[in-house]
């Protein structure tokens, strides 16, 4: 699919590197660009930073595995999202409704960290997956890098649309970016984003959901 990368893209040496690490230490694991998880119909999108090492690498789907997939499998579910139960592997028979999950950075990062050039260079396939959604109308983006990837693919500059947790950014095409605090253990365990904070946002997207129905 146009907004996907090869399964051994080569485009970030560093990235790719570390696949092959990872793919040496854990030949069992999927140590490759994850795709998108959803229907490309889906009224919204949910943009979060990159694969988790034990995480989306290892699994193959977008916050499976790692703790930020339990709250927000649990808040998709809890909102009508999905359907089946998360059991944190792909054979879990998890089905999303109306709703679309990718990342900003599709390989697994050093550190969690990607570099700006990766993340740049990473982002027409993000542009894609956004182009080949024709209901979209809300995207959620989880954390600042996911927001200002997101923001720059519709041509905003930071100062044109400022990252923080709740805010709404009309884009340019009549659509709308969200923002939520990334839904990490550490910005749970630190209380910088708490369950019911994060409900709240959803709350917003359904809110606004029903208004376009």
């Amino acid at each position: 699919m146009p907004g996907e990368p090869a399964t051994d893209c080569q485009l970030c040496p560093r990235l790719a590197a570390m696949r092959h690490a990872n793919r040496q230490a854990q030949p069992d694991w999927f140590n490759r660009p994850v795709p998108s998880f959803g229907d490309a119909n889906a009224r919204l999108l949910i943009v979060g930073l990159a694969p988790g090492l034990q995480g989306a690498n290892r699994t193959g789907r977008p916050f499976t595995g790692d703790y930020a997939g339990d709250l927000l499998y649990a808040t998709l579910a809890k909102f009508g999202f999905s359907t089946g139960s998360y059991g944190a592997n792909i054979r879990d028979g998890l089905r999303l409704k109306d709703c679309r999950i990718t990342n900003a950075v599709r390989c697994v990062p050093p550190q969690n960290k990607p570099e700006t050039a990766e993340i740049v260079t990473c982002r027409k396939y993000l542009a894609a997956v956004i182009e080949e959604m024709p209901e979209l109308k809300v995207i959620l983006a989880l954390g600042k890098i996911a927001h200002d990837s997101t923001a720059a693919v519709f041509g905003l500059r930071p100062s044109m649309a400022k990252f923080a947790h709740g805010a709404l950014h009309p884009l340019p095409d009549g659509r709308v970016l969200i923002n939520s605090y990334h839904c990490s253990r550490y910005n749970t365990n630190t209380r910088r984003l708490t369950a019911e904070m994060f409900e709240a946002v959803f709350d917003g997207i359904t809110n606004r959901l029903s208004q376009t129905a």
